[in-house]
């Protein structure tokens, strides 16, 4: 039996975000290979936070930039450590690695946060996620934090191919470690029982809230024209005061707020709408909406990393995605071309039962097909084999050596010195 110890930049919320269903899936797949799992983290408590002690698992709050995490780690002495995004990398890795340096050291991006903050970067400056630096310091300290690892969990193939052909990191240090997806609803409801369009996600995600900007400003207004008798439903996790302040009842603009179950949201919706500008990784709403038949119009940023895309051999730069069920469309909304679009693909869904229907089906279709592509390894078979190769292992990344060179770990010594400063 396997010790593992999963640092936690925030607690599992499965039903706020995908990045919690991503994180519980990770759990509870080192609880059926019979692993012994803690939990730890330095985050507040949540009211949303999945109940990990009726798992199993025993949490622990820990302190930032404190030796007190040295003593509880030794005490712990697990096999393997398992850090929730590079930020909390970055603060414990090197405590982990002088306190148990045999533990295999795994890092579960979530997403590429400087992937995400560079397109968002870019729709800020250019309108154009396309248009994103790849190359800024957030990047730089997120490739390091990988290279750092003996492992990444990587949640897209698109980031598995950026982080491998641009980023240059080996293929060995890499997993693809897709998002968890549950069978499709027992509850299928038809189209002429099902009412409204929904947008959901957390509002602490700033291509979430981009995205409510968006439809509040531009799309559902021209969308309400078309169809008056329709409303929009907002959910998502934490909605801040001037999230609640675009709620409008005349408008059928209507932020409900966290969903306790959304599977009964997204069975009685026409369609879900989730116009991102930016973002990373695979979009859990997407996929949910999938699973319960429910048509969907998004971006690209949207459907990365669910489909596989189709590309002209005249054009690399072509990323027409297979049959999306509903429809894509284009990330600059400021264009009343592009508006038009929207609207002309909602009316569509919403009032044609042989559109819906169409979409529907290929719903189910594209889930399937995401689910098929799953990784030639199961995570837990590769962390046994890891464990048991650990040395040669490491022996083969120059890079990860490198970066643990005395002369680069800054951020040991300003942990040190914030820790000496708060004394």
């Amino acid at each position: 039996m396997l010790n593992v110890a999963v640092i936690g930049y925030v607690w599992p919320e499965p039903n706020s975000s995908a990045a919690g269903q991503n994180m519980l899936s990770l759990i509870t797949r080192c609880l059926d290979a019979n692993f012994n799992v803690t939990f730890l983290t330095a985050a507040t408590d949540s009211e949303h936070k999945a109940d990990l002690e009726a798992l199993g698992v025993q949490a622990h709050s820990v302190a930032l930039n404190c030796s007190s995490f040295n003593t509880l780690i030794a005490r712990l002495n697990p096999d393997v450590v398992i850090f929730d995004r590079y930020m909390t990398e970055e603060q414990f890795s090197w405590r982990v690695k002088e306190s148990c340096p045999e533990a295999l050291r795994i890092l579960n991006t979530e997403d590429l946060h400087s992937l995400r903050q560079a397109r968002h970067d870019a729709v800020k400056k250019t309108g154009d996620a396309k248009q994103a630096q790849l190359s800024s310091e957030l990047a730089q300290r997120e490739i390091a934090s990988i290279l750092r690892s003996d492992l990444t969990l990587v949640i897209s193939k698109q980031e598995m191919a950026l982080l491998t052909e641009h980023y240059g990191v080996p293929a060995a240090q890499l997993h693809y470690h897709p998002l968890v997806v549950g069978n499709t609803t027992t509850i299928q409801v038809p189209f002429e029982q099902r009412a409204n369009f929904v947008h959901i996600g957390n509002f602490r995600h700033a291509p979430n809230w981009d995205a409510v900007l968006q439809l509040k400003q531009s799309l559902w207004p021209a969308i309400k024209k078309a169809l008056p008798q329709a409303e929009l439903h907002i959910y998502g996790a934490y909605p801040p005061k001037k999230a609640t302040q675009l709620h409008n009842d005349k408008q059928g603009f209507l932020v409900k707020g966290w969903a306790a179950d959304v599977e009964s949201v997204m069975v009685n919706a026409k369609a879900l709408i989730a116009p991102l500008r930016f973002g990373a990784g695979v979009k859990g709403k997407l996929l949910d909406a999938m699973r319960c038949f429910t048509p969907s119009i998004t971006t690209w940023v949207g459907a990365e990393g669910i489909v596989r895309r189709k590309v002209a051999k005249d054009d690399p730069s072509n990323d027409a995605p297979y049959s999306w069920p509903g429809a894509i469309c284009s990330t600059d909304i400021a264009k009343p071309e592009v508006v038009n679009n929207y609207v002309e693909h909602a009316v569509a869904l919403y009032t044609n039962k042989e559109v819906w229907e169409n979409a529907s089906h290929q719903a189910e279709c594209l889930l399937n097909e995401f689910k098929a592509h799953q990784p030639q390894f199961e995570l837990t078979t590769m962390i046994l084999n890891l464990t048991q190769s650990l040395e040669s292992h490491r022996a083969r990344l120059f890079m990860q050596s490198l970066l643990w060179h005395q002369t680069l770990t800054a951020s040991k010594y300003m942990s040190q010195w914030i820790e000496a400063k708060n004394k």
